[in-house]
């Protein structure tokens, strides 16, 4: 059996990133993969600006200045922000001038306001300053030709004003990637319509949508396909037309309607890899078919789950080359130890809490979801161990809003149950 990770690496190596762009608008783009490099086209600040209130002067005529000794120069102007006039500089003068306003050609420093009378014809300097203080010059924040944004950056608010700032509305963005659901068993019925017997409603596919939508992945197809050979074939070409990855549940193990891998096999994929040092999941194909990822998950609720918040995260960050997408790993203290010895590495649900984690169910079926709603993360157990020495990520919760890798643990004689 293989490991998870060498699972992982083997369906990764068969796929490329997605570099299809697209352009949104500026108000569309935060939380997106920006698709280009941007490039400024104009200098920030466009014109030399003053940064106070206050007046526009020359910074030698302030020489000496101090308020024993003020210097008296002549108002010749006052400008706002948003006007544009060139006052001409004369040796002596000033221009009253508010923060943002235009500074025009020859004036190089602004006095605040607070270190003058405040004059509105002429006005007392009580302070020498220097060439350049209160003044922003062209270019000052962002160069023309300098490159302000790289290619593949996730967008957040921040970027959002940078962009604003060079009047960029339409910005170049990574295309969302699609994920589509095909979920088989002729047991399984939508929610909604009226159970019959011997019918299940099919869980799995909304937890998936779910959690992928949440991220901004859309999931252009969900449907349900019975045990028929034919058309399961024809369910996953239809999912392969209109997705960048496929993931189904039900149908990998070994029973007569087990018919995943028989047409997977038939049409074409190529099998990455399949029965792994895991438990729950330990029958999940990683295959690869038209250049496509199909991600062939167990269709017990808890099975599935767990194997998809491990395998489709990294496989959805490579292919946007989202960075964000990745688990994180961190520290923290088991407070419940795990008694039962497991002859497979093993996915156990916990829940984590200001870097404690706690058992809250003794029940670890596959089948089993009722008890995850008291979960928010799963730990790792490696085969023969009683304690995990490791943890995987957090499912989103109210307490832990972030999917996330944790690393645990267990220091039994440092907490008090």
């Amino acid at each position: 059996m293989k490991e998870l990770e060498e699972c992982l690496e083997a369906l990764l190596a068969e796929v490329k990133p997605i570099e299809k762009t697209e352009y949104v608008a500026l108000t569309d783009a935060c939380d997106r993969i920006l698709g280009e490099d941007i490039v400024a086209q104009m200098m920030i600040p466009p014109y030399p600006k003053s940064a106070m209130d206050g007046y526009a002067v020359r910074a030698e005529d302030t020489s000496g200045t101090d308020r024993e000794h003020p210097v008296t120069l002549q108002i010749v102007g006052e400008l706002f922000a948003g006007d544009c006039a060139e006052i001409p500089c004369k040796e002596g003068c000033a221009v009253r001038v508010m923060t943002g306003s235009y500074v025009s050609e020859g004036y190089d420093a602004v006095i605040r306001q607070e270190d003058t009378d405040y004059g509105e014809k002429q006005v007392q300097i009580y302070r020498e300053i220097t060439a350049g203080t209160n003044y922003c010059c062209v270019g000052e924040d962002i160069r023309e030709g300098e490159q302000i944004l790289a290619r593949g950056i996730h967008l957040r608010a921040l970027h959002m004003g940078l962009l604003a700032s060079l009047g960029i509305y339409e910005v170049p963005v990574c295309e969302r990637i699609k994920c589509s659901i095909l979920s088989t068993g002729s047991e399984l019925m939508a929610p909604g319509t009226p159970l019959l017997p011997g019918k299940i409603y099919n869980s799995i596919a909304y937890m998936l949508r779910a959690s992928m939508e949440r991220q901004g992945i859309q999931v252009p197809f969900t449907e349900i396909c019975g045990d028929d050979k034919e058309l399961l074939k024809e369910k996953l070409q239809q999912c392969l037309k209109t997705a960048d990855i496929v993931i189904t549940t039900g149908g990998v193990s070994v029973g007569k309607k087990d018919l995943l891998p028989e047409v997977l096999e038939e049409l074409g994929a190529k099998k990455t890899f399949s029965h792994a040092n895991i438990q729950p999941g330990t029958p999940t194909i990683g295959s690869v078919l038209d250049g496509k990822a199909i991600l062939s998950l167990s269709g017990n609720p808890y099975a599935a789950y767990a194997n998809f918040e491990y395998y489709f995260w990294e496989l959805a960050a490579y292919l946007t080359q989202d960075a964000s997408l990745k688990v994180r790993r961190t520290h923290a203290v088991l407070s419940d130890p795990y008694p039962k010895v497991n002859k497979l590495r093993r996915f156990v649900r916990a829940y984590a809490e200001e870097g404690r984690v706690t058992l809250p169910t003794a029940v670890h079926a596959s089948s089993v979801l009722s008890n995850m709603r008291d979960c928010n993360c799963f730990i790792d157990i490696e085969p023969g161990e009683t304690v995990p020495v490791r943890c995987l990520y957090i499912i989103s919760s109210e307490v832990l809003e972030e999917d996330l890798y944790m690393e645990l643990y267990y220091e039994k004689n440092t907490i008090q149950n």
